[in-house]
């Protein structure tokens, strides 16, 4: 089919030559619009490329620094305990109030015992530490009922901890209190 109207076109090519449109007809057509279309110029606006390239840095610039600032404001996702199981955020409730008092405890030796105090910080600190991790996760969690199991865990066996080591403390305190009471007598 495009053969063909390419063959019509070649053939009766003096044809379409005829319906040219005259050389002054721009002209005509100029003349009859009205006065204010008549006295504006086009005149193509031109960017030099480096203009370009600084508008289009700033853009990005400006975008970036939008979006630090929105990643900068985002607040971690926080879910509440209780909504997941209320007996368990009474028991993480319970635990962390123990622990914290355990801590403060363990902190009267610092001054007495600084290297001893260290070692049980250290050990406490690993566990602290998977206990955020474990926090942490627990907004994305599919299953965050195991991953609050796994914290109130956590927290069980800091308690634990906290308990053999003031027993070791006091144990520790006693053994020296027989030591000067024998070398006394």
């Amino acid at each position: 089919m495009s053969k063909r109207l390419e063959d019509f076109i070649i053939n009766n090519k003096q044809h379409f030559d005829e319906l040219e449109p005259r050389a002054d007809l721009w002209s005509k057509i100029e003349t009859e619009l009205p006065q204010h279309f008549r006295d504006e110029k086009k005149e193509g606006k031109t960017f030099s490329l480096g203009f370009v390239l600084r508008v289009a840095a700033l853009v990005i610039l400006a975008m970036g620094t939008c979006f630090i600032t929105y990643l900068a404001k985002q607040k971690p996702a926080t879910v509440s305990l209780a909504a997941i199981n209320p007996e368990y955020a009474k028991q993480q409730v319970h635990y962390a109030s123990v622990i914290a008092t355990q801590r403060t405890e363990l902190k009267s030796i610092a001054k007495t015992d600084p290297q001893l105090y260290k070692e049980f910080t250290a050990e406490l600190a690993k566990m602290d530490s998977t206990y955020k991790k474990l926090n942490k996760d627990l907004a994305t969690s599919p299953n965050q009922e195991a991953v609050l199991r796994a914290m109130i865990r956590n927290l069980q066996v800091q308690t634990e901890v906290l308990n053999q080591q003031l027993n070791v403390i006091e144990q520790f305190n006693e053994f020296k209190n027989q030591k000067n009471e024998s070398k006394n007598i």
